[in-house]
């Protein structure tokens, strides 16, 4: 034993050749303290900004400056709600289970307090770069270069603090939350390095290293492991210590956790491209992740399972205790979402609900109801232990219960309506095949009442995390900030240690390695090898963490065990299952054969200049976030948009702009089919063109200027990415896009629009104008007036382009 438990039984309990040891221990419980203040002011500032942009979908005027536009603030919410709500309380369970599970102080007081101070510091610095449209047009990883290092150094000295923790730890056997941590820390450095690399332009521009569709592949790979091992692992890690705590009860199955844990942890990784089925995105890298996607309903269940067992018999203490409500339906929730995401993955479920509403929902049925109410548990349990009384209001917990429970259900059931019903009105066609829906205003008409119906539940939810807060800060005013402690007795032995060697040739790994070389070898040589091998991979695991478990002498422990008490190994053995699946889905999307770049140029010519400056006002406003740039290979896709797009259509993107929302129409080849005047006048006021249209007007866009001095070091940046750039056009470029904007200028005055060539609004409509391979733009002859609303003669409907 090492534990406290042997105190009891005195120094006479010790095996021959151990000693004894007691120790005290005084926690480091001010750093947790910080954390929980930090991601409740957080989580109400994520909030109340999500309750601002749903509003802005609904009712348009909420777009109130162009700082505050919904292409703005949206990623402000998600960033708000990830990193600094989920974050803070990550980092504060983290901290607090920590300590106690290795019986150890933290290792670094200077450490925690640089990692507290450094996250804020990002937070802030997100807070004012996002609404200043300094983007890097990413979606959840849109932070700018310096930031994203800043991230990177921060996290690397948790990591230190942590790992540094587990090595001075008092406790031998590490517990499975430790587990889920530290797959966390490690997976999450991978994913945000890999993502991240970008060249820097200038101190707040820069561009990723990777177009088109490598670049989408690595960003839903980043995208989908974020919710994975960001949201989801260290909360699992969180419930199997929090949940048994506060049920007072052990875990369920031992057993269970460890299948639970090693499944998630090798498959979730290969499950990213689900996000991007139906897409240019190569066959066996969608059948990859729709596969590993449905896989994943396993380990998933697994875990909601142990949990809510872990609550049988506490069936009437869940009744009356809110901190248990909380556990248990966030678990539940749990279920739900992991459910509800490999069936989304199935390509034709895919292909009715991606770009829709349903998305919306699945994402906040896991944010508000997993996130949200695991952290609302944890916190009513920590907060007056950590303050040395007892909680402020039960019965305001209770109510909070209810009416977060009532707001989950408000939005995520009408976001799943508007969804299904978005799906369905865009494929619809009559007898003769023709779209019965072609303006999409049509569609988002429709859905005004379920857009309501989010407000209201989104509002609801808000008020009881204010409610929280209150009860919470009210608790905390009642006691006094106290630190735990802990007399841990603690095994010295002059035994040697069990050998690496025995651990790293144990039977589990040696019978992974085979099985997995094998089922690899074919997989490479054979298409039915490659299906078997991604339907066998976890069935290997678990047998090989079943082997693990057998021992033929009760009296000494299993493989399991054995690792369990080396964190260095476990760590190792933890990497290497996160880079299988990470190498497996990268790799071969980064030396897969594409078209040779200079006949690519030839038939679809880069950005020019201006196009270039044009995009980068695209990315700043945030016309991502609500259209799309990618046409699926769909009848009804193609009568609305046009064309299917291909590999090549989106090579010179860095980044790519597939998008992963429609709340306006995809854009991939809008592209000559209006005049110049159409889209100026559409940016301006998008309702003279777009009667009902819910698309912020950017007046502003007229009158903000491009600095051409700095489109040279843009043209010369993506040259260095591998577009296709000669000498000349770089060294022109500033000539060049000012000669372009002079005719877009000189077409708009035509029209009878006085126009500056340096508009950002100029370059915009160059780049629009562009997308698609387009003919040469239809320009208005001289003199010739314009009607704005009028249908283009070559576009398939009549489609508004709304935010």
């Amino acid at each position: 034993m090492s534990t406290s438990a042997a105190a009891a039984e005195g120094e006479a309990a010790a095996a021959p050749g151990v000693r004894l040891e007691k120790r005290h221990i005084v926690y480091d419980d001010g750093i947790t303290r910080m954390f929980v203040g930090a991601s409740v002011i957080f989580a109400l500032v994520a909030m109340l900004v999500g309750v601002l942009v749903a509003l802005q979908l609904a009712f348009h005027p909420a777009n109130i400056a162009p700082l505050l536009t919904f292409g703005r603030l949206r990623p402000l919410h998600t960033n708000a709600a990830i990193f600094a709500f989920v974050g803070n309380m990550v980092f504060a369970g983290i901290y607090y289970s920590t300590q106690r599970l290795t019986k150890a102080r933290m290792a670094s007081r200077t450490l925690s307090l640089v990692h507290f101070w450094g996250w804020q510091l990002i937070i802030v610095s997100a807070a004012v770069t996002l609404p200043l449209g300094i983007t890097s047009g990413k979606e959840y990883a849109e932070l700018e270069w310096p930031i994203d290092l800043a991230i990177a150094l921060v996290w690397v000295i948790f990591a230190i603090n942590f790992f540094a923790t587990l090595w001075k730890r008092n406790e031998k056997q590490m517990y499975v939350a430790l587990w889920f941590y530290i797959a966390s820390i490690i997976t999450v450095a991978v994913l945000h390095i890999v993502n991240s690399l970008a060249l820097p332009v200038s101190i707040l521009k820069s561009y990723s290293i990777y177009s088109g569709a490598q670049d989408a592949l690595v960003q839903w790979w980043y995208g989908h492991n974020a919710v994975a091992f960001f949201l989801t692992t260290p909360v699992l890690g969180i419930m199997y210590y929090y949940l048994p705590k506060a049920a007072n009860r052990p875990v369920f199955s031992y057993r269970l956790s460890i299948v639970h844990f090693w499944a998630l942890v090798f498959v979730y990784i290969w499950a990213g491209p689900h996000h991007l089925l139906n897409t240019a995105l190569p066959d066996w890298a969608q059948t990859l992740g729709m596969i590993f996607s449905l896989m994943l309903w396993a380990p998933s269940w697994g875990g909601m399972l142990n949990g809510l067992m872990t609550l049988r018999g506490a069936w009437a203490q869940v009744r009356r205790d809110p901190v248990l409500k909380f556990f248990a339906a966030g678990v539940t929730f749990y279920g739900m979402a992991t459910f509800e995401g490999p069936l989304l993955s199935i390509k034709g479920v895919s292909a009715l609900a991606h770009y829709t509403d349903w998305i919306i929902g699945h994402v906040h049925a896991g944010a508000l109801g997993w996130n949200g109410f695991m952290a609302a548990g944890m916190f009513y349990w920590m907060v007056p232990k950590l303050f040395g009384t007892k909680l402020h209001s039960e019965r305001a917990a209770n109510i909070h219960f209810w009416l977060g429970t009532a707001g989950i259900i408000l939005y995520v059931v009408s976001m799943w309506v508007a969804g299904i019903t978005q799906g369905l009105m865009w494929r619809a066609t009559d007898a003769k095949g023709s779209l019965l829906y072609p303006n999409f205003i049509e569609t988002l008409t429709a859905l005004k009442s379920m857009y309501w119906t989010r407000i209201i539940g989104g509002t609801v939810y808000l008020v009881g995390m204010l409610m929280m807060a209150w009860n919470l800060f009210m608790t905390a005013k009642a006691g006094k900030a106290v630190d735990g402690e802990a007399e841990v007795v603690v095994e010295v032995s002059d035994a040697p240690a069990v050998p690496w060697t025995r651990i790293v040739f144990g039977g589990p790994v040696v019978v992974s390695v085979i099985v997995l070389v094998v089922l690899g070898a074919i997989a490479l040589t054979n298409a039915v090898g490659a299906g078997a091998f991604m339907l066998l991979a976890l069935a290997i695991a678990v047998m090989a963490i079943m082997i693990g478990q057998r021992k033929k002498d009760p009296t000494k422990p299993g493989w399991h065990a054995l690792v369990e008490g080396r964190a260095f190994l476990f760590s190792v053995f933890t990497v290497i299952a996160v880079l299988i699946g990470g190498a497996a889905e990268i790799i071969p999307s980064l030396i897969i054969k594409q078209t040779d770049a200079a006949v690519l140029a030839a038939k679809h010519p880069p950005y020019s200049a201006l196009e270039l400056e044009g995009r980068d006002v695209y990315i700043r406003e945030g016309c991502y976030n609500c259209h799309s740039q990618l046409i699926r290979p769909f009848k009804w896709e193609a009568q609305r948009y046009g064309e299917p797009n291909t590999l090549d259509d989106s090579r010179w993107d860095h980044p790519f702009q597939w998008g992963s929302k429609r709340t306006g129409p995809d854009l991939a080849r809008v592209g000559g089919k209006y005049p110049n005047v159409w889209h100026w006048q559409h940016m301006i006021d998008p309702r003279t063109i777009s009667p009902g249209s819910n698309m912020p007007s950017y007046t502003h866009l007229p009158t903000s200027t491009v600095d051409f001095a700095g489109t040279k070091e843009k043209v010369y940046a993506m040259k260095t990415l591998g577009v296709p750039y000669s000498d000349a056009q770089i060294n022109g470029a500033q000539a060049s896009a000012q000669a372009q904007a002079a005719e877009i200028v000189a077409d708009l005055k035509a029209a009878g629009v006085n126009a500056n060539p340096n508009s950002q609004l100029v370059a915009l409509t160059a780049f629009l104008q562009r997308l698609g391979k387009p003919p040469a733009p239809k320009l208005a002859p001289i003199g010739m007036p314009v009607t704005l609303n009028e249908k283009p003669t070559d576009a398939p409907a009549p489609t508004a382009a709304t935010h």
